[in-house]
């Protein structure tokens, strides 16, 4: 890998279909490596299903080697079981990248489409239509599942998060943390 090369690994989790995608950073140009899911709509237990995710996101790592890892925020449906579920998907991925020390950034699904598409609320085709666009993706390289591009989305997400520039504001990862660093500024 040359100076200022970074590989990174988008996952969209899933305990049906997964998707993955790695892209390849250089300076500010992105390009596609590879992208596919983990299918385990055939295997009925979903603890297995778990062990799968684990085995494959831990195989891609060894195989791409990514500097970090970009990953969908589950999405507060009105299903409690599916977001459970779905939130375990992400927990075993996460937990294959902490394995192999490989930094997590997570994306909520809005931020991720407006990144992608400039629209919050575009679907899944949109956001696969304008990933096809800029990375220049061919047809026949387009894959039959979206789970596959939502996955691309996320890293691509989080490569347009990378020209960012960093800023001196401070940074608070919930209301009583910003509370606990700014005793001095909350009347009581």
């Amino acid at each position: 890998m040359t100076k200022g090369e970074k590989i990174i690994l988008g996952i969209d989790p899933g305990t049906n279909v997964m998707g993955y995608g790695v892209i390849k950073v250089n300076g500010n140009k992105a390009s596609l490596v590879v992208m596919g899911v983990v299918d385990m709509r055939k295997e009925r237990d979903p603890y297995l299903r778990l062990g799968k995710i684990f085995e494959r996101v831990t195989g891609i790592i060894d195989s791409y080697l990514p500097d970090e890892m970009a990953i969908e925020a589950p999405f507060f449906g009105k299903n409690i079981q599916s977001m459970l579920k779905l939130g375990r998907a992400q927990g075993v991925a996460i937990a294959a990248a902490i394995h192999h020390s490989v930094p997590i950034h997570e994306y909520a699904p809005l931020k991720i489409k407006m990144a992608i598409t400039g629209q919050g609320q575009a679907s899944k085709e949109q956001v696969a239509a304008m990933l096809q666009r800029l990375l220049h993706i061919s047809d026949a390289d387009m894959p039959k599942f979206l789970d596959a591009t939502d996955a691309v989305a996320a890293a691509y997400c989080h490569f347009l998060q990378l020209g960012r520039p960093e800023t001196d504001a401070h940074h608070y990862g919930s209301w009583k943390d910003f509370v606990l660093k700014n005793k001095d500024r909350i009347s009581k």
